[in-house]
């Protein structure tokens, strides 16, 4: 029987060889952090050619079961202020970021007046003055979603955000005003939009006010309600009107085809 160890020998050694090179191909999620593939291209979404604007590529899901996030931000007693990150259909996973893209997981991150300010790994986070001022101050504050393998959670083309505007003790997704109308901001410049496009959440029934600066001609469309505008070029235009229907509803221009924002009305 030992002429027969050899063959053995050699057998299982090819085993290995074989176990070690079936990590080489397609992305997966079993790594542990800081071993997985860079971006993960696995069955969780799709990843786009397009980012969020800072590097990070889109992962395309549908609208139907998507992470969704709302903003919340109040001062705190001491100093800055809370955040409060109301995720839905979404897990915050801080032992595995680094890892493969698993469906509705993954971390959030906060950008200042559309920089990046920090990354936050459950649903609360204190923002302290200090990191204001080192920032270089600010008040439009936007969360996103994100994988674990760093991709940004999208649905069609815009990532998975919302924002508050720092100055407003109960801010809200898009600060309502107090006369029931919810007022958008969004400016246009070299092709970017700011802040970035996102979700923005309005209540059924609310006035949406939508205030447009570009600095070329333009014309602003709001799908699913068919409002239009001109958008002369270097002059903030308003569109208003109800929100009288539930859905999403994106808003964009005709002429460099930009996706400025979701209406998401509920």
């Amino acid at each position: 029987m030992r002429p027969a160890r050899p063959a053995l020998a050699l057998l299982t050694a090819a085993v290995l060889v074989l176990g070690a090179g079936a990590c080489g191909g397609r992305a997966t999620t079993h790594h542990k952090p800081g071993t997985s593939h860079a971006e993960d291209t696995g069955s969780n979404g799709r990843l786009l050619k397009a980012d969020d604007g800072n590097g990070h590529r889109l992962r395309q899901v549908d609208a139907a079961g998507a992470p969704e996030v709302e903003l919340a931000v109040r001062p705190d007693s001491e100093d800055g202020w809370n955040v409060h990150l109301i995720v839905r259909n979404f897990r915050f996973t801080p032992d595995s970021v680094g890892g493969g893209a698993l469906a509705g997981r993954g971390h959030a991150r906060l950008f200042l007046d559309g920089h990046p300010l920090a990354r936050v790994y459950g649903a609360w986070f204190h923002l302290p003055a200090s990191l204001l001022r080192a920032a270089g101050g600010g008040t439009r504050l936007t969360a996103g979603l994100y994988a674990d393998d760093h991709t940004a959670w999208a649905v069609g083309s815009a990532p998975v955000r919302a924002a508050a505007t720092l100055g407003d003790a109960s801010a809200s997704p898009a600060s309502p005003s107090p006369d029931d109308t919810t007022t958008v901001d969004i400016a246009i410049k070299g092709g970017k939009v700011s802040p970035a496009p996102g979700r923005t959440a309005i209540e059924k029934g609310r006035t949406v006010r939508l205030r447009v600066r570009s600095d070329r001609d333009d014309v602003l469309h709001v799908h699913g309600y068919d409002k239009e505008a001109e958008l002369p070029a270097g002059r903030t235009v308003t569109v208003a009107f109800t929100a009288d229907r539930t859905g999403l509803f994106e808003v964009e221009t005709h002429e460099s085809d930009l996706l400025l924002t979701q209406l998401a009305v509920r």
